[in-house]
């Protein structure tokens, strides 16, 4: 049956399980009455402990097996989650930086980067987005980054797949609007570690902002957040920018 989308989450799906920007928002979700919380990724110590530290905020946690990199594997790894309950919000968290240094000289780690980014993300949102519109409601939040609005030479790598994604994202909403079934793009700036220095307020932001954003943009409905929301200006104008001009950003 169809579900009132303004109200709070109470089941949750993290893809990337270990996120520091999905293990915020589930916090912050927890605190608003979510009680279930799906986390899926690789089995790893740092997943369990995720899940504990949840647990300990009073929901119910439920670790599920899943590899970005193994599209084949997703169907049997995600189907049991909505086969168990309906989930009312699907948060895409996971995605890896590269060094794009080190992956100009080794393609098979640039193309790593592409294919959890980008080509791990298109089948899992495929797929969430089906078993959503099946269920006849929910949201799927999509953690693209401003990175992917133009690519720039210091991280295009990274910059591209974050751009395939957005696009994809976008798609994905219009192909699912009228269903009962949301999505919602986020672009943060750069995400500091806790005690990174701030550098420009404009262009960087934490895992604490950008689920708050998140949370903001749930209740309004939102299709697109910016964290922070300056950072629409700033990437307006850079999209704009003169190609030799843009050439010479550093940031």
């Amino acid at each position: 049956m169809p579900k009132d989308a303004s109200g709070p989450p109470r089941s949750l799906l993290v893809l990337g399980g270990t996120s520091a920007i999905g293990l915020a928002t589930a916090r912050r979700l927890i605190a608003r009455g979510a009680r279930l919380m799906h986390l899926a990724g690789r089995p790893s110590p740092a997943l369990e402990k995720a899940g504990e530290e949840l647990a300990a905020l009073g929901a119910e946690v439920r670790t599920v097996a899943f590899d970005a990199l193994d599209p084949e594997s997703h169907q049997a790894s995600l189907a049991p989650v909505f086969a168990a309950g309906d989930v009312d919000l699907v948060l895409l968290a996971f995605g890896i930086a590269g060094d794009q240094a080190r992956d100009e000289s080794r393609p098979l780690d640039a193309v790593r980067v592409a294919q959890t980014n980008y080509t791990g993300a298109v089948g899992a949102g495929l797929l969430c987005g089906a078993a959503l519109q099946e269920q006849g409601h929910g949201t799927l939040v999509v953690l693209s980054s401003a990175a992917g609005v133009r690519a720039r030479r210091a991280d295009f790598i990274y910059g591209s797949s974050k751009a395939g994604l957005d696009a994809f994202a976008q798609g994905l909403g219009d192909a699912l609007y009228g269903t009962g079934v949301r999505v919602m793009v986020v672009r943060p700036g750069t995400v500091l570690a806790p005690g990174t220095p701030r550098g420009d307020a404009r262009l960087t932001t934490s895992p604490g902002e950008v689920a708050a954003a998140i949370e903001l943009g749930l209740r309004r409905g939102s299709e697109t957040v910016w964290v922070p929301g300056g950072l629409r200006l700033v990437m307006s104008a850079v999209r704009g920018l003169p190609r030799p001009l843009f050439r010479r950003l550093t940031v």
